[in-house]
């Protein structure tokens, strides 16, 4: 199947300063993999039988990498809503817990959150089975750690790094088709280096729409 997910801009390398970008862009997904980044009239034009998702005056740019996972998987605990405690995660929350069932509940529940921010990857080490079944299952790129423990970090990278080093990898003709769409703002248009924390409206992870914002 082939999809057309068209945005105001697309920034396909934003780490990149001299990568090109489109305004009034497409990204065509054929299955997994990226077939074609560029203008969306032309890649409309190339391709009238792709489904289009129309994105407005969103920004689209690879995924972001967390590079908090193991503490938000294996020591935070993310409660379930109908504990009725509220969605914040408790720091700490999973240390020294032994229930791996309540442990992986917990990290399929971060997991959902880190897509609902844009998040296409996430670093290391997991330690515990439940945690590393459920990161295997969610189908995000697992990264290795630094070797040194970054601690305590947010769902959302965005809420501490720049655009241009929050995102991992780019979108690339060939390659997964990991992105996510984000609310208006890119470098230098509002005097900001990105898109705002909380600003992702869709996440899609080897092509397929894992979260749209309602």
């Amino acid at each position: 199947m082939l999809t057309l997910h068209r945005a105001a801009l697309v920034l396909p390398d934003p780490a990149d300063p001299t990568a090109p970008s489109h305004a009034d862009g497409a990204v065509l997904v054929r299955d997994e993999l990226v077939g074609a980044v560029g203008p969306y009239a032309g890649l409309a034009a190339a391709h009238p039988a792709a489904r289009v998702r129309d994105w407005g005056d969103a920004l689209l740019t690879p995924g972001l990498r967390n590079p908090y996972g193991h503490w938000l998987l294996e020591r935070a605990y993310h409660p379930d809503p109908r504990e009725g405690v509220g969605d914040d995660l408790v720091p700490d929350g999973l240390a020294g817990e032994r229930d791996e069932t309540r442990c992986g509940a917990s990290a399929r529940r971060g997991l959902q959150r880190m897509l609902g921010a844009g998040v296409t990857a996430v670093a290391g080490p997991f330690e515990r089975a439940s945690v590393r079944t459920a990161v295997a299952r969610s189908g995000l790129v697992v990264l290795p750690g630094t070797g040194a423990d970054p601690g305590a970090g947010p769902l959302d990278p965005l809420a501490v790094l720049p655009l241009a080093g929050a995102v991992h990898g780019r979108v690339a003709v060939g390659g997964r088709a990991d992105f996510a769409v984000f609310a208006p703002g890119a470098p230098g248009t509002d005097g900001t280096d990105g898109p705002p924390a909380g600003g992702c409206r869709a996440t899609v992870l080897a092509g397929r729409l894992v979260f749209r914002r309602r």
